[in-house]
């Protein structure tokens, strides 16, 4: 199959009619399809057929998309390059000899190859934008609880959101409109208070006893896609571009320049606290996958450990035969960060620097309407350049992270070339704030 974008071909037609009648879509293989297998990219669910859809498969279906297959991706989520996949990593459409990045880096290059029209991805740190801006299309990582999680295999619960990925931003807001609302199966779909001052989306989720409004229920993701920032107020993130190849600023530069030309104002914001996100995010992340990924035992779910000897050995073959070694290393990391001595040295004062970032975002969204930064650092790395060093690889996500840290919308839209290579922008808006994002990413294409 070009590019390896795929794991599993395999086509599901969506109803007659619908706004997404006669558009292809390409689901990530960590959302379940009924009687379709979903991996995670692990050996440890090679063979698993979930016997439901996910909410938002059920919702694409219902728009009429016909979903042509799974795509490929880092283990459980955990990379950035889509190279830790037990199925073999993805070639980058723009560049084969390059990473597609990750982890959701089948999907994006399902719809840069044009395989697939529309494509759906999860994003815990990253991981739609990431891909999206590596492959040169556009990724957009919704606000925490405007996506239904149910049916998303979980890595990280308390971070990750699926999200649209589609060779323009009208298509991906387009996209967004179908999946998102709320949903009685996942209780961080987020409903505003009745009787609240604007409309803003309140903390409560529906199983607190928040009324019937979802931020998603009066929005037109794809009508706010119409290139209208004149008077629009970007905050350019400054701590955001220390340390970012030159070629990746100077695309960025060139980008807010044309920007500037339609009507933008441009504002120097600091986020003082992004210097830690990248260690906050590790460790809560790592901690919530060390508990997820304890139902992986070879009796519940994945590979057999066989039946000799005790419990606690077959549990440990099937988890030394089943998990990749980054998948491994993430789980052992959790585990020591909540182990007891270790929670309020580590996992407590990740979620110390997590309120950090989320004032500091507070801040910033007083002096702009969104924020912007290079979606990623640095170019696509070469296949294979990457995966010797993880602490690396880790710090690639410095632009992404804050924004799962802080539960925000995001999107990255292309923003031409380095050297042959895709440069994305990425847009960061207040909590339910996707219009916004969509609008500012619009006037980028044009």
């Amino acid at each position: 199959m070009a590019h390896n974008a795929f794991i599993t071909r395999e086509t599901i037609d969506g109803a007659d009619d619908g706004p997404l009648s006669g558009r292809t879509v390409a689901v990530k293989d960590n959302i379940s399809t009924e009687g379709v297998r979903t991996t995670c990219g692990s050996a440890m669910l090679e063979s698993y057929v979930p016997p439901y859809d996910a909410t938002v498969v059920e919702r694409l279906k219902q728009a009429g998309a016909t979903i042509v297959g799974k795509t490929n991706m880092d283990e459980f989520g955990m990379g950035g390059t889509t190279e830790t996949s037990a199925y073999g990593p993805v070639e980058n459409p723009a560049d084969s000899g390059h990473v597609p990045g990750g982890s959701s880096g089948g999907s994006a290059a399902a719809v840069a190859a044009g395989e697939a029209d529309l494509a759906l991805g999860s994003d815990t740190g990253g991981s739609v934008r990431n891909p999206a801006a590596f492959c040169g299309v556009v990724g957009i990582k919704p606000t925490y609880g405007l996506v239904s999680r149910y049916g998303l295999v979980a890595y990280a619960n308390s971070l990750e959101q699926i999200g649209p990925i589609a060779q323009t931003v009208e298509d991906a807001a387009a996209l967004l409109d179908v999946i998102s609302g709320p949903d009685p199966n996942d209780g961080t779909t987020r409903f505003d208070l009745a009787g609240d001052d604007g409309g803003a989306a309140d903390d409560r989720s529906a199983a607190d006893g928040g009324s019937a409004t979802h931020p998603a229920t009066d929005a037109n993701y794809a009508a706010a896609a119409d290139g209208d920032v004149n008077g629009t107020t970007v905050g350019v993130v400054t701590d955001l571009l220390e340390g970012a190849d030159d070629r990746v600023v100077d695309r960025f530069e060139a980008t807010l320049d044309d920007l500037r030309s339609q009507g933008v104002d441009t504002v120097e914001v600091s986020l003082d606290s992004v210097e830690h996100a990248v260690q906050a995010y590790y460790v809560i992340a790592m901690s919530e996958a060390s508990s997820n990924l304890a139902r992986f035992d070879g009796v519940r779910y994945g590979v057999s450990g066989g039946d000799e000897g005790n419990w606690n050995e077959s549990f440990a073959r099937a988890r030394e035969d089943g998990f990749g070694e980054e998948v491994k290393r993430r789980i052992l990391l959790g585990t020591y960060a909540l182990s007891a001595g270790y929670h309020d040295k580590y996992y407590q004062k990740a979620q110390d620097a997590r309120a950090w970032v989320k004032r500091d975002f507070d801040d910033a969204f007083e002096r702009a309407d969104v924020l912007a930064t290079p979606t990623m650092p640095v170019l696509p790395p070469a296949l294979g350049e990457s995966l010797s060093d993880p602490l690396q690889l880790y710090l690639m996500d410095a632009n992404t992270v804050p924004v799962n840290l802080a539960n925000l919308p995001a999107i990255s839209v292309p923003a031409g070339e380095a050297d042959g290579l895709p440069v994305g922008l990425q847009f960061v808006g207040p909590k339910f704030g996707e219009e916004a994002i969509v609008r500012a990413a619009s006037a980028v294409e044009g």
